[in-house]
C-alpha cells in the first residue's frame, strides 16, 4: 500500500515538474511575412513533455546576438523590438527558431546574426546550414544540375529533372555568351526580380559586360559574378510547394505583360499536384541535408510544351494568398513536430563496459587471444617466434619484414 502510495506521489512530482518547468523560446524571424501573427498560431499550444512555447516574432535588422556555446547560457540575443514589445529593447535566450525571412538580400546581409544562432547550437526550420547556402544563387544551381545529373532520363529520353541550361561566370573578364538570344543575365545573387536583365543581342551583351565591371565582387574579385540563360517564352509558370509533408500546385498566369511574372501582376490558379511535379519537389526536398520548407518554380514553353525548372525557394517561400493562413498552420504542426523530436524525444546512448568480475567468464590466456590459423598453431608447437633482423643495406628489407626462416 504504502508503495503505491509512493508511486502516485512520484508521478505527481513528475507531471508538476513539468507544469513549473520554464517555457520553450521560439524565434521566429519573419517580418510581415504573409502577415502571419505567430504569437496567435502558437497560443495554447505545447511540446509533448508539457512545456509550453514562448514566440518572440522580429525581423534579421531587429536583433544582435552573442554566443559561448561551453557557458550556462549559450546564446544571448538582444531584441531592439519585437512584435511583444514594439517600443523598448529585451533580451532572449531561444531554443528553436522558424526563419521566413532571406538572411540576405540586396543591400542588406545578416549573417552576422545568423552565424551567432548557428555558433550556439540553436536548431532551425528550415536548417541553417541550407539557408547559408541559399544566400548564393550560384551554389543553389549547383546543387540542381547535381540533382538532374543524377536524376536522368526516363524511358522517353526526356530529362526526369529538366533544369534550365546555363551559364556561369566568375566575373565580367570571363563572360564568353555561346547560347541563342534573347537572353536572360542575373548578376551575382538575383533576389525577387532584381539584378536580372534581358539582353537582345550580342551588342547589347557587351554593353552589360562593361555594367557588370562596375560591380564590386566578393574576396579578390574584380566584379561580381553573373549568370545568363536562354530566354523562354512561356504560357505561364508553375510553382510547386511543399511544408513538410503537404504539397501544393499552383500555375501563374502574367496579366500585365512583363517578362518577369513574378514582380508584375499575375493570376494564380490551383491545378492537380501530377507525379512528376511530386518527383520535382521530393527531390528539391534532399538539398543541402534536407529542407522542410521549399517552393519549386518553372515555366512551360509556349512554342514546344516543354517544362523547365528555373529555380527553387527555401526557407522564405512566399505563400499563395488565398490559402497563406491553412499554409501558416502547416508550417506551424511543422515547427512543434520539429521540436518535440529536438526536446522530447532524444535517446540517451548507452556505452557498455567491460568489468572484470567473478561472474564474467575467465579471461583467455595472453597468447590464445589470437584465432588460431595453421601457422599460429606451428609456432606454437615450436614454442619460438621467428626473430626480426635489423634493417642494412645488403638485405633489402623493409623495417619491420619478417627473416625467412
Amino acid at each position: 500500500m504504502l508503495s503505491f502510495l509512493r508511486r502516485n506521489s512520484s508521478t505527481l512530482d513528475t507531471g508538476a515538474a513539468e507544469r513549473n518547468a520554464p517555457p520553450l523560446q521560439l524565434l521566429v524571424i519573419a517580418s510581415d511575412k504573409d502577415k502571419a501573427e505567430w504569437a496567435t498560431l502558437m497560443n495554447g499550444l505545447s511540446v509533448e513533455d508539457g512545456r509550453s512555447i514562448e514566440v518572440t516574432q522580429c525581423g534579421w535588422d531587429d536583433i544582435m546576438c552573442a554566443a559561448e556555446p561551453k557557458s550556462s547560457v549559450p546564446i544571448v540575443v538582444h531584441l531592439r523590438k519585437s512584435k511583444l514589445h514594439p517600443k523598448r529593447p529585451t533580451t532572449l535566450r531561444p531554443d528553436f527558431a522558424l526563419i521566413r525571412n532571406e538572411v540576405s538580400v540586396p543591400g542588406k546581409d545578416y549573417r552576422n546574426q545568423m552565424f551567432g544562432l548557428m555558433f550556439a547550437g540553436v536548431q532551425s526550420v528550415n536548417s541553417f546550414s541550407s539557408i547559408y547556402s541559399f544566400c548564393e544563387k550560384a551554389v543553389v544551381q549547383a546543387e540542381l544540375f547535381n540533382i538532374s545529373r543524377r536524376c536522368g532520363m526516363d524511358a522517353n529520353g526526356d530529362e526526369i529533372f529538366p533544369v534550365m541550361p546555363q551559364q556561369y561566370f566568375a566575373s565580367f573578364q570571363e563572360m564568353m555568351y555561346t547560347q541563342a538570344f534573347p537572353a536572360v543575365v542575373k548578376i551575382g545573387s538575383a533576389h525577387a526580380g532584381m539584378g536580372k536583365m534581358m539582353i537582345n543581342d550580342h551588342h547589347q551583351m557587351e554593353d552589360f559586360r562593361t555594367c557588370l565591371a562596375m560591380t564590386k565582387g566578393s574576396g579578390d574579385s574584380t566584379s561580381a559574378y553573373c549568370c545568363a540563360e536562354e530566354f523562354v517564352e512561356g504560357d505561364y509558370d508553375l510553382r510547386i510547394q511543399k511544408i513538410g509533408e503537404h504539397y501544393r500546385c499552383f500555375k501563374r498566369i502574367s496579366v500585365s505583360g512583363a517578362w518577369k511574372t513574378n514582380t508584375g501582376s499575375s493570376r494564380l490558379e490551383h491545378i492537380e499536384l501530377t507525379p512528376k511535379y511530386k518527383r520535382w519537389a521530393d527531390e528539391a526536398a534532399q538539398m543541402f541535408g534536407g529542407l522542410d520548407i521549399l517552393t519549386v518554380d518553372a515555366i512551360h514553353e509556349s512554342s514546344t510544351g516543354r517544362e523547365y525548372i528555373l529555380e527553387v525557394n527555401g526557407t522564405s517561400s512566399g505563400l499563395a494568398p488565398d490559402t497563406s493562413e491553412e499554409d501558416n498552420i502547416h508550417i506551424r504542426d511543422l515547427v512543434i513536430e520539429k521540436m518535440n523530436a529536438s526536446f522530447c524525444r532524444q535517446t540517451t546512448v548507452v556505452v557498455k563496459a567491460r568489468w572484470r568480475s567473478r561472474e564474467c567468464p575467465p579471461v583467455m590466456p595472453r597468447r590464445s587471444r589470437l584465432p588460431p590459423t595453421p601457422l599460429r598453431q606451428k609456432l606454437l608447437q615450436q614454442r619460438q617466434w621467428p626473430r626480426r633482423k635489423s634493417d642494412g643495406p645488403s638485405t633489402g628489407r623493409r623495417h619491420g619484414e619478417w627473416a625467412a626462416e
